[in-house]
């Protein structure tokens, strides 16, 4: 397992995101299951979501939401 500690920005690929539900997850090597996220937290203007498959960077903590061990804090897009 990857060495990031929660708050470390790390890379990871999104498994999955509901616009109209506003939360998907992501997926990557130091947030095992994946780990919940927000539109609230990703950093961008406007309407804000991410696609299925997009690259991603972000920080995250436990503990998780949603059946993810890990929630995403800030997610930063492309």
């Amino acid at each position: 397992m990857a060495s990031a500690v929660p708050g470390d920005a790390v890379t990871g690929t999104v498994r999955s995101y509901s616009a109209d539900d506003g939360w998907g997850v992501i997926d990557g090597p130091e947030v095992p299951g994946g780990c919940f996220v927000h539109f609230s937290m990703i950093q961008m203007p406007g309407f804000r979501e991410l696609q299925a498959g997009e690259r991603v960077r972000f920080t995250f903590r436990r503990p998780g939401q949603d059946g993810c061990a890990y929630t995403a804090v800030s997610v930063w897009p492309g």
